[in-house]
């Protein structure tokens, strides 16, 4: 009787784009939106599987026009992104976001 890991073999490798978006989310997205260190008392929404749902936390489409918006205009309490991220790693952040954050 083995004792293999859960999944290992379910989920394709991320592609060079995905892997690049995934990076910028640990970077840019996942101490609130992960691990809230900034003690915020709204916690700020999970989005592993956003792209899964019809609809973003807000409400909106979840649409990559509706998180392309929230991240650079900024949504209640989190800042708006405008000129911190290039057109290509918005597209990369994007790409990850559609993996469901594997």
């Amino acid at each position: 009787m083995g004792i293999g890991l859960v999944g290992c073999h379910s989920a394709p490798a991320l592609t060079p784009q995905e892997a690049a978006g995934k990076h910028l989310y640990q970077v840019r997205c996942a101490h609130c939106h992960e691990d809230n260190d900034l003690a915020l008392k709204k916690v700020p929404p999970d989005l592993h599987g956003v792209f899964a749902r019809k609809t973003l936390p807000s409400g909106a489409p979840a649409t990559d026009a509706a998180v392309r918006q929230n991240v650079l205009a900024g949504k209640g309490m989190m800042p708006g992104f405008t000129g911190r991220f290039t057109e290509e790693q918005m597209a990369a952040l994007l790409a990850y976001l559609h993996t469901g954050l594997r």
